[in-house]
């Protein structure tokens, strides 16, 4: 059985990873409405990244005998001038992620919830690419400015994105 504490951190968690599909899906629908369709692909994917997320957690939570407390999701902002504004942002957002996701392992390791940490292992390793993946794009954004056929190319890039089952999920 797990902790009321680690179940709680863990439902707050689900929420957050749901905010973010949110998030991402919004800023899909941004930059298709742009006309940047490779774009909104990447953030499309995004979006169903995050959505695997939360069902991670909450296949955790119920392989542990925990409850699934869903919760509303708040709104999220709807524009972005630029892909480097979204990028910006996102990365922004994606610090704050793995802000969370290290306060969750903590809470693990005071609780001693060695399953916790262990499943969590892998979220440190993914938010890790997941900042590292905003960088590269920030700069390539950067590099790129107001250049319309730069930007023209690496939206052509960014619609060559697919998505894959992350691990957790492929294994169940």
């Amino acid at each position: 059985m797990i902790s009321n504490k680690i179940q709680d951190a863990i439902n707050d968690q689900i929420n957050a990873e749901l905010w973010s599909a949110y998030l991402y899906l919004s800023m899909s629908m941004n930059f298709e409405a742009q006309g940047r369709s490779g774009i909104a692909n990447w953030f499309k994917i995004q979006f169903q990244e995050e959505q695997d997320h939360a069902q991670i957690f909450i296949n955790y939570l119920n392989q542990r005998g925990g409850r699934v407390l869903l919760k509303a999701i708040d709104a999220v902002p709807t524009e972005w001038s630029t892909p480097l504004d979204a990028f910006k942002a996102t990365l922004q957002h994606e610090q704050k992620v793995t802000s969370l996701i290290n306060a969750l392992y903590t809470l693990a390791e005071q609780e001693h919830d060695y399953a916790t940490r262990d499943r969590l292992n892998w979220f440190v390793g993914e938010q890790v690419e997941e900042e590292d993946n905003c960088r590269q794009l920030i700069d390539k954004f950067s590099l790129i400015g107001d250049n319309g056929m730069g930007l023209y190319m690496l939206d052509q890039e960014l619609a060559a994105r697919t998505y894959a089952a992350p691990s957790p999920l492929a294994a169940e």
